[in-house]
């Protein structure tokens, strides 16, 4: 078998492509199995399969993995990035886009119809689909109402790679517009380390101490990275 040009395979013995079968296979194991019986590859494999009908598509998935390191960091990837490695176009770039979209859309409505306090674990993985894999830091304030219920999930800053500038006075500021009786911050560590840095240690109990006379509680600060996640309250530094 040979491919041309425009990366349609041609015809080989049979008149099939040698990875017919192969698709077969994955999208009949996929239905029988769900997607915890595939591989990151494959998973990556039955994406690409929409936008390259006609092309073996498991060596571009394999790259996308050796250049990003997980399904979910391929996802999160830059654009820019991501079109980088050999093969990937807007097309690909799009659909893989859309994956993502469609992850955190799920993952902020399973936040917002619960408790939050209530639901920690299912807090703490929308944070880090939302934010582990961002290659700035962003600051972002999960806005509580007197139930511990969500009243709004914002993005307040991106910075760079290491530092994003925050105004305490600024998010006090937002919880009160919003009737917020808690505040859940969030930041992620484009480094991968969750450790809090002295910088934020500072921050965040500046923040605690101009929303408590305000009556506005800081429930925590959490600090999500590709090695996971540290709380400040399990911390004892709030």
């Amino acid at each position: 078998m040979t491919e041309t040009e425009d990366g349609f395979a041609e015809a080989g013995a049979g008149g099939q492509p040698h990875y017919h079968g192969h698709r077969k296979r994955l999208k009949a194991r996929f239905r029988q199995q769900g997607h915890e019986a595939l591989a990151d590859y494959e998973l990556l494999e039955l994406l690409l399969f929409r936008t390259f009908p006609r092309k073996d598509t498991k060596p571009i998935a394999k790259a996308l993995l050796s250049r990003f390191g997980s399904f979910a960091e391929v996802l999160a990837a830059p654009r820019s990035r991501l079109k980088d490695v050999e093969g990937i176009g807007d097309a690909v770039v799009d659909d893989l886009k859309a994956v993502h979209a469609a992850a955190l859309c799920y993952a902020r409505g399973q936040v917002s119809e619960r408790k939050l306090l209530s639901s920690w674990s299912t807090v703490l993985d929308y944070c880090r689909s939302a934010m582990a894999f961002s290659e700035r830091e962003e600051f972002r304030i999960l806005f509580l109402d007197k139930k511990n219920g969500l009243i709004a999930d914002e993005v307040q800053q991106t910075g760079t790679v290491d530092h994003t500038p925050v105004y305490p006075r600024e998010v006090v500021k937002r919880a009160l517009e919003l009737s917020s009786s808690a505040i859940i911050l969030v930041h992620n560590h484009p480094s991968g380390d969750p450790t809090p840095s002295r910088a934020d240690i500072q921050m965040t109990r500046q923040i605690a101490d101009v929303a408590k006379p305000l009556g506005i509680e800081l429930h925590d600060h959490i600090i999500v990275g590709r090695a996971g996640h540290v709380s400040f309250r399990g911390l004892q530094l709030i």
